[in-house]
């Protein structure tokens, strides 16, 4: 094995994240149909949050205040409230991509396991118990809990801590997304594999050492 250490994000390459279908079943229970066209408008809202929250311009709190403060003065309640049901939804359909449980079984033993996630921490230990994951992984570094998200080197610096400062060369860093995992570990100065198993368009600025498609193809590439 050439790392002692590998470590992971974790929604939409341990877990799959469906905010759509999670929305649904949030909206569902109160009562509220949520259609594709509400989907694509939260979106609007949602995924400029997070490009912000990635480059340090706003905190973890004011993503979920802001991202459900529409809906907050529409269905006359508060944005955390619809913020919780939310996460309680994406526990609640909460699935593994294929081959995570086989990679994690497989690496077990042979290298040490840890998760760095820009998500929220009330999401994150109930999904690693749900799909009994939890027992695989030393650290879960959450970018809530620390202060700063990914890309910025100062949480993988947090994580190296945890870690017991291991080699930068013996680890690897596994994500689906080129700026917050991707380049956030070659700036921190670890290897990295590019899970792109959406098939999105490769930004030919970020090098990864690794690009595969399915876990499975980076379990081949590990365990060889």
């Amino acid at each position: 094995m050439k790392y002692d250490w590998i470590l992971f994000d974790a929604d939409e390459t341990l877990f799959h994240f469906d905010a759509f279908k999670g929305m649904q079943l949030m909206f569902s229970r109160k009562g509220v149909e949520f259609t594709q066209q509400d989907f694509d408008h939260y979106q609007t809202v949602n995924k400029p949050l997070w490009v912000d929250y990635q480059d340090g311009k706003i905190t973890a709190e004011q993503i979920k205040h802001r991202r459900f403060h529409e809906w907050a003065q529409r269905l006359q309640t508060t944005t955390t409230e619809l913020n919780l049901a939310f996460l309680e939804a994406m526990a609640d359909i909460c699935t593994l991509l294929p081959g995570a449980k086989e990679l994690m079984e497989a690496l077990h033993g042979k290298a040490k396991l840890g998760i760095i996630t820009n998500g929220f921490t009330e999401l994150q230990a109930i999904r690693l118990d749900r799909t009994e994951m939890a027992h695989y992984f030393e650290h879960v570094i959450i970018s809530e809990q620390v202060g700063v998200a990914k890309p910025d080197q100062a949480i993988f610096n947090h994580a190296l801590e945890k870690m017991g400062w291991p080699c930068k060369s013996k680890v690897l860093m596994v994500g689906d997304n080129q700026h917050s995992d991707i380049l956030g570990g070659i700036n921190f100065g670890i290897e990295t594999c590019w899970l792109n198993h959406q098939g999105n368009e490769r930004d030919h600025s970020i090098e990864p050492n690794y690009t595969v498609s399915s876990l499975h193809e980076l379990r081949n590439i590990l365990i060889a």
